[in-house]
């Protein structure tokens, strides 16, 4: 076979992987490329969790974390309620959802694949009260439903490893397997941060966060006012983890406004 057939077989290859491992992201309908099953993905994610759980100190605010559980759950049952609506529960397959506020002085929130979702305490006077709060984790739980973490190790697998599937790349290639996880999330046991997600990500889940939270029976109109204090928090200092993953500026605030009417008839369906 010359150089040229094989490249051009390559190529046909690749563009016959992406084609069949395309899905569509709830809402919005957009197509992404899903080369990771839940089925491989949340076994993952529940150990790096579990990892993360035990090095790391919960919170001992009881009122804080009742409220964390209390808004999480809404939002969980929100979700749930949309899948099921559309016939798509099946997507939520395997998922171990879990709520905890952990004590840590830095401004974040995360959410992993299958639903485990961290509060930092240093994030809730920002918050202020459970509409705010609704805001971070509405948001945070958007990106795992959209499952733009696996998209992008999707991608990873496709241009570091041909487009093979995850569970020969985890027999093949165990350390890369490893580092691209770390790519997608960015997650480790020590700093639990998420990597920057694109803008195109972020707008996402900004939509998908504020219509979750109103169905969830919460104000969307909450999320003008958080990213206001946010970026009054930062004050132009960096340090701020969840601004340094989740730009907040002019642009991104007139969007969400743009968003809210939306989010708003979402809310009413309730």
């Amino acid at each position: 076979m010359t150089k040229r057939n094989y490249v051009f077989l390559t190529l046909t290859v690749l563009l016959s992987v992406v084609i069949w491992a395309c899905s569509s992201v709830p809402i919005t309908g957009r197509s992404q490329l899903s080369l990771v099953p839940n089925s491989q993905i949340l076994p993952m994610s529940f150990k790096n969790y579990d990892d993360f759980m035990s090095k790391n100190k919960k919170s001992t605010d009881k009122r804080g974390t009742a409220r964390v559980k209390k808004v999480g759950k809404r939002v969980q049952h929100a979700v749930e309620r949309y899948f099921r609506e559309q016939k798509l529960s099946h997507l939520l397959d395997g998922y171990k959802w879990e709520f905890n506020l952990v004590a840590n002085k830095q401004v974040n929130a995360w959410c992993m694949p299958g639903g485990k979702v961290v509060v930092y305490s240093g994030i809730m006077p920002i918050a202020k009260d459970e509409d705010g709060l609704a805001v971070v984790m509405g948001h945070e739980i958007a990106h795992a439903i959209a499952k733009h973490g696996s998209e992008r190790m999707s991608q990873g697998l496709l241009v570091q490893m041909g487009g093979i599937g995850l569970s020969l790349a985890l027999s093949k290639e165990p350390e890369s397997t490893k580092k691209l996880w770390m790519a997608a999330y960015g997650a480790t046991s020590q700093v639990g941060l998420m990597l920057p997600y694109s803008r195109l990500h972020e707008s996402e889940a900004d939509r998908l966060g504020l219509i979750f939270m109103s169905m969830a029976g919460y104000d969307p109109h909450a999320a003008v006012n958080f990213w206001q204090r946010m970026s009054a928090k930062k004050g132009g200092k960096a340090g701020i983890e969840f601004l340094s993953t989740h730009p907040s500026d002019q642009t991104r605030i007139d969007n969400i406004k743009k968003l809210i009417p939306e989010a708003m008839r979402y809310r009413h369906k309730g």
